[in-house]
């Protein structure tokens, strides 16, 4: 017979439900990534035109000149621009910049056939004469704006180079306008963000940040800068856009809404990825910033706020903790109860990480009271918050004691949670679901206290539900339902139930004081 020593650190193994390894229990971002990304312009537009709102003349000269650009043709424009007088080139790229502004069709396609990239970017060289090189870079972020293929007509003929070497440019509009361009290219996609960064923008842009930038030409080179972090398959180089987050770390603390959103969007695709990485982030002290930053009312800063704080928790238990510490969970209980459903479903993201963490941190979550507005959103949440909840619960099962499982089910729990057997269209959460339920009958078996769960389970309608998914077109899901009927509601199980009251009156020692109510 064992000693009572050895006994012990078994027995206590049982009372947690680690079914699972915790690495596989964290979500990382990839998990949900298309869903996330399909509504990415209403987050953050990839590309922006510069649209000149008011392009008012200031004398009588330059209104003659006005009329006179707004009248030309495509062709005369292009003629114009292999002139050799300086200020007919001039007069002919502003007149083509204003035609690709127009805010409806412009007429993009029809410039490209025409030729004018390739004398654009000639243009971007002229540095002896600033006001030719801003029309030029401005027309071709115009044009960059616009589909991929568009962008690539850009790319083709040189440009990036060309505009990275105006980010050093003595005049300031002239590097803002050459800063939106490569921001409009980058933004393309993977391929294009990395021609850029190959082309040494990075430094160049970060130079560009000073303490006495103004604030317009910061909002413009912040979004840049967040798209030269943008983009998966593959992630940009991560040895070129760190040397962004000492930077992206003092622009969290810039009281501007725009400069901080696309701040904390950068950070959030920095967060993405591998636990290097969020370690990397972690390090240069921008979480408890971060923190900060989930407290405010504006949405534009907010969500990808929120966004970055959930990535980081997708990391280590460390990592997790460096979140928590900060003051995260009361940050996140009022999240949970937004009026914006997709940030209800981030933060129950966040929060199904933080419950695959340790006990510690499962602990950390009851005692903010975290688990009254994350069951209300089981109840009331739409279907995408409804389904990271489930997860959250799920995970709480899986890595919590028995105690903390039965503090969950005093919560009352079971019947939002047995509701989603039915109500969600999703098998995969059916599946998560009905994992929860094996996690907390198994521990209700553990304590003897199995017949009283699978009353509270068959009285809130849960049982039946069970019954039903065992003819589920999904195989996986009647598998897992027939497992839990089979294991927990059949003589066999009462039979299992019986045998393992047994053994916990012999070993009654190993049951907390007080024993558990469910």
């Amino acid at each position: 017979m064992q000693s009572q020593e050895n006994v012990m650190p078994n027995r206590l193994k049982t009372f947690k439900n680690r079914g699972k390894d915790v690495e596989e229990m964290r979500r990382r971002r990839c998990e949900v990534n298309v869903e996330l990304r399909k509504a990415r312009k209403d987050e953050q537009l990839q590309k922006r035109r510069n649209i000149a709102l008011v392009d008012e003349p200031q004398s009588p000269l330059q209104e003659n000149n006005n009329r006179t650009q707004l009248n030309m043709s495509i062709e005369t424009i292009i003629a114009d621009m292999d002139s050799n007088d300086p200020q007919t080139q001039l007069n002919a790229t502003q007149a083509a910049r204003k035609m690709l502004s127009r805010e409806r069709d412009p007429p993009i396609d029809v410039m490209i056939k025409a030729g004018l990239v390739p004398k654009c970017i000639s243009f971007l060289s002229h540095f002896n004469h600033p006001s030719l090189q801003f029309e030029a870079a401005w027309a071709l972020t115009n044009v960059a704006s616009g589909s991929s293929e568009q962008t690539a007509v850009v790319i083709k003929a040189g440009g990036i180079p060309a505009l990275v070497a105006l980010l050093a440019s003595p005049c300031a509009n002239v590097s803002e306008q050459a800063v939106w361009a490569l921001g409009n290219i980058a933004g393309d996609g993977a391929g294009p963000r990395d021609l850029v960064l190959g082309a040494n923008a990075m430094p160049a842009l970060l130079e560009l940040i000073r303490p006495d930038t103004p604030v317009s030409s910061l909002r413009n080179i912040v979004w840049t800068l967040s798209n030269f972090c943008r983009n998966k398959n593959p992630c940009p180089p991560f040895e070129i856009i760190r040397t962004s987050i000492p930077v992206l770390n003092r622009l969290l603390h810039v009281n501007d809404a725009m400069i901080l959103g696309d701040a904390c969007w950068a950070l959030s695709y920095l967060t993405d990825g591998s636990n290097e990485k969020i370690e990397a982030v972690i390090r240069e002290g921008v979480v408890p910033q971060l923190t900060e930053l989930l407290g405010t009312s504006d949405v534009t800063v907010l969500t990808p706020a929120l966004r970055t704080i959930g990535n980081i928790v997708t990391g280590s238990d460390v990592q997790t903790e460096v979140v928590l510490q900060a003051g995260a969970l009361p940050q996140l209980k009022r999240i949970l109860q937004h009026a914006r459903g997709n940030l209800v479903k981030e933060a129950a993201w966040t929060l199904s990480n933080i419950a695959a963490g340790n006990v510690s941190q499962v602990q950390q979550l009851i005692n903010e009271g975290l688990l009254p507005p994350l069951i209300q959103v089981l109840e009331t949440g739409d279907a995408r918050a409804q389904k990271e909840a489930a997860w959250a619960i799920t995970n709480f099962t899986s890595g919590g004691t028995a105690e903390q499982i039965v503090i969950l089910v005093q919560h009352n729990v079971l019947k939002p949670f047995c509701s989603l057997l039915d109500s969600s269209k999703d098998w995969k959460t059916v599946i998560v679901v009905l994992e929860g339920i094996k996690n907390i009958l198994e521990t209700a078996e553990k304590l003897g206290e199995l017949e009283k769960v699978a009353v509270m389970i068959e009285e809130c309608g849960g049982l039946d539900k069970i019954e039903e998914l065992q003819a589920h077109e999904n195989q996986e899901v009647y598998k897992k339902a027939s497992s839990i009927i089979d294991s927990y509601f059949s003589e066999d199980g009462a039979q299992d139930q019986i045998e393992n009251e047994e053994e916990i009156a012999f070993s009654g020692a190993n049951v907390p004081n007080g024993g558990f109510s469910f």
